[in-house]
């Protein structure tokens, strides 16, 4: 539970019905936001949230503009005008360049880079001076493991979204930072058995994490005590190694 006050702020989380996402809204809605809880598919995940945070679930594709342009609407006409975004949606396909696709491509980048790039578009016209924009990336942009170039190459766009637009927003007294998690006990790390088996001996703690380890550091991030911190990518891994 984050022990910094948000109360006051409005928040869209994007891909916020399991994981990451669905800790990073309880997380803000404990310290008080107002949160959107976005999904495209899992309408009875993001609805049980809802019902116990007071947020509202709101259905859109982010690779789909009209869908994200539809998100923030609906935020501002129920909850008023957004102070956060939180860039969580994502999707994983790991596969080495030589037999990779281009559906395996367009598909991971239309979520991960597309997606999040037009979210902060969004963003950047209609959310309040002195709010925050922070983004989900991976600590896998550092290790560059084999068969990850179309995952980490999406990442790495969003880490490059992130230095330029707080140059931009910086004006207005928005922050805009990335947040790499390490290995974390998702849905989506659960797809690759080898990882899951090797993740906790790569931590010098000794364990996976959690994703309210991640969601913590978000939190922090769009409180005001963090205020001075814009343009980074916060590794929250562990201690894990990336090399």
């Amino acid at each position: 539970m984050s022990s910094h006050s948000l109360l006051g702020k409005t928040a869209i989380v994007t891909g916020a019905s399991r994981g990451i996402g669905r800790a990073i809204a309880s997380s803000l809605a404990s310290a008080g936001a107002r949160v959107v809880i976005n999904y495209t598919r899992s309408a009875a995940d993001a609805e049980s949230l809802a019902a116990e945070t007071g947020g509202l679930a709101v259905q859109a594709d982010v690779s789909v503009v009209a869908d994200i342009r539809r998100l923030f609407d609906t935020a501002e006409s129920t909850l008023g005008p957004v102070d956060f975004l939180i860039n969580n949606a994502g999707v994983a396909n790991f596969q080495p360049v030589a037999p990779s696709t281009e559906e395996q491509f367009d598909q991971v980048f239309s979520v991960n880079a597309r997606g999040t790039y037009f979210c902060c578009r969004e963003a950047a016209l209609r959310l309040r001076n002195g709010g925050r924009i922070v983004s989900i990336s991976t600590g896998a942009t550092v290790s560059s493991p084999a068969g990850g170039a179309i995952y980490c190459g999406s990442k790495a766009a969003i880490e490059q979204f992130t230095r330029v637009l707080a140059r931009e927003l910086g004006p207005r007294g928005i922050t805009v930072n990335t947040v790499s998690p390490g290995f974390t006990d998702t849905d989506m790390l659960n797809q690759f058995p080898p990882l899951v088996a090797m993740a906790a001996g790569m931590s010098p703690l000794g364990r996976v994490g959690q994703p309210a380890d991640v969601a913590e550091v978000v939190a922090w991030l769009c409180s005001e005590e963090a205020r001075w911190i814009t343009g980074q990518n916060v590794q929250a891994g562990g201690g894990a190694s990336m090399v």
